[in-house]
Parts: C-alpha cells; structure tokens; sequence
C-alpha cells in the first residue's frame, strides 16, 4: 500500500522512532526495579553495666544476621530510659530499651517530660520485669506497706523513675504525707540503711539486686509486702505499667519469706513513623531466636511471646498489632493506635 504524499524517508525515520519507544517500554516493563537499601535501626540500649547494653548489643547482631536484608541495625549505649525516650523524640534513635513506667510518662508529657510529650513513642514488646523492692533490715519489724508511717524512707535518687514510682505508690496508699522522704540512690540507700539513717528504701531492679546483696551480707534485710488493695487502686488510676509479682523467700539474707510486690517492665518502643514491616521483623526476628537473645544475658529468660503485652502502657505500633494478631493473640483495643 502506498501512503500519497508521505515520503519515504518520513515513513523510515516514525518506523524507528516507534521501534525505539516499543523498546523503551519494554526495557522498563520487564527489568525490576533496584532493590531497596535496608532500613537502618538505630538501638538505645543503656549503660555498659546494666542488662539493656547486652540485649542491644544481641538484638542488633541477631537482625543483621537473619534480616540483613531488610534491616541494618546497631546498638549504642546511653543513659537509659529517660535518655533514651528523648533520643527517640529527636530521630537519634528509632528503637529503645526503656522501662514502661518511663514510656507512659513520655507519652503523656508527665513528671520528667512535663510540657515535652514524646507523642510518636509506640510499643513493640513488654520483655522483663524490674522488680520494686521496699527494703528494710530484717530485724525492723516492718512488714506491710502501712507500717511504713512515720518512717524516714529513701525514695530514689531526685528526678529518676524510683523516686516517681515511690512516690505515686505511698500517695496511693495514702502514705506520702505520712513519711520522710531521702532522694538516695541504690547505693546511697543501702548505706543509709545499714548506718540506720533511714528505715526503708525502694529500689527498683532485676533480683538479687547486687547493692541489696551487698547490704543483705552483713545486714539482713526483709522486703516490704504491697497489699493487693494498693495493687488495685494504681490500676484503677491508669498506671497500667505496675504488674504482680511475689520475690521469693532467701532472695536476700534475712528474707524468710515469700513477699508480694510489684514491678515495673523492660520494655521495647519505636518512633510511629518505622515502616509496619521493619517492627514486624523485628518482632519476628527476635521470638524466633529467643535461644540466641538469652545467651546474652539470662534476663532473657523472662522475655516471652504469650506475656509480650502484660503491663504495656502505651499504644502499639501498627506493625507490633498484626504481628500479634498473625500468631493469634488478642490485642487489647486500648493498645491499638
């Protein structure tokens, strides 16, 4: 067929310029697309001395190991909880070791973070409890959180997460007004107490706390039991971060006894701006190799699927909610951004 008044050299040169395109289509139809960098995580752990550097340290090496290519992670050290909460609120970090209590605070801009809301703090994970310990010596007679009127009672150093959880458990018990309060910190507090400076001293750790078996080897301590009334009525104000526990008798020198307390959880946040499937791998990547976490350190132990949410206090994020409900557990709809 002949085209009139088109000439042939025109018909070549549309005939080629087609070709080209049809080409150029092809080529960017068919070849896939570069792959993505991996997504940096940036973990804040604690100090060199604690639990949460450890487990960091392990965390990290166990993402890079079986999700390499999904995540490059590395842990810091740095001062902890508090610390850690306004790293997060900054962009320095994007997932932190951090106490529940602390995470709640941040995220309602309360005591420590007054007028700073860290509002973006999600949850990922509840690992391990930090047990509070009300310690007197053994021979003190004082055995319930009631008998604790009119004593002189180191509360935590000034401004840490002890001395706000001292004080909103007597004021809830209706103590605070009752007792004298220290701002002493572990140490400080174990000394008092031995010396008879002070006649009780709240300390929140991993058991056997290491400066209360200091104290306990030459100065037999006991624990202070908080009744299941208090227990109630903290969770009744909101303070969901408090869970149950029970130290058993002969943790310390001195305690004969099996004592009812309460605790507060390690716990692991993210920024809610971390994409749903880099939280979902991390999830994954460590419950699948809980084995290798607890070679790191034996606070591990603790960690465990089935009490991931137990004492989670602020939303979860949206990649924490369906890994969850993918294994079959039910998140709470007040943990549900």
């Amino acid at each position: 067929m002949k085209l009139i008044g088109v000439s042939k050299p025109l018909i070549i040169a549309i005939a080629v310029v087609v070709v080209v395109v049809i080409g150029v289509l092809v080529y960017y139809t068919s070849t896939p697309p570069a792959p993505q960098a991996p997504y940096k995580i940036t973990i804040y752990t604690g100090g060199t001395g604690g639990v949460y550097y450890p487990l960091g340290v392990k965390l990290s090496e166990l993402l890079n190991k079986y999700a390499g290519d999904k995540v490059s992670a590395s842990a810091s050290t740095s001062g902890a909880s508090v610390a850690n909460v306004k790293a997060l609120a900054t962009g320095d970090a994007n997932l932190i070791f951090v106490q529940n209590d602390i995470a709640y605070y941040g995220y309602k801009g309360i005591y420590m973070f007054e007028n700073q809301s860290v509002a973006l703090i999600r949850g990922i994970a509840v690992l391990y409890p930090e047990i509070i310990q009300i310690v007197v010596r053994a021979d003190s007679g004082i055995k319930s959180i009631g008998d604790l009127t009119g004593k002189r009672v180191a509360v935590g150093a000034a401004g840490s997460g002890t001395a706000v959880e001292a004080e909103i458990i007597l004021k809830t018990a209706g103590l605070w007004d009752k007792i004298t309060p220290q701002y002493l910190d572990f140490r400080q507090a174990a000394e008092a107490l031995k010396l008879g400076q002070v006649d009780a001293a709240f300390v929140v750790a991993g058991i056997p706390t290491s400066a209360v078996m200091e104290l306990a080897a030459t100065t037999p301590v006991s624990l202070v039991e908080v009744s299941d009334d208090v227990y109630q009525s903290l969770i009744q104000s909101g303070y969901r971060f408090f869970v149950r526990v029970t130290v058993p008798k002969d943790t310390y020198s001195g305690l004969d006894r099996d004592v009812k307390t309460l605790a507060v959880m390690a716990m692991l946040a993210t920024r809610s701006d971390v994409p749903d499937s880099v939280v979902q791998t991390i999830l994954k990547v460590m419950f699948d190799h809980l084995d290798e976490l607890q070679q790191a350190h034996a606070r591990a132990k603790d960690i465990s699927l089935s009490k991931a949410l137990e004492g989670m206090p602020i939303p979860l994020h949206p990649g924490a909610v369906k890994f969850y409900e993918e294994k079959g557990i039910t998140v709470p709809s007040e943990l549900k951004p």
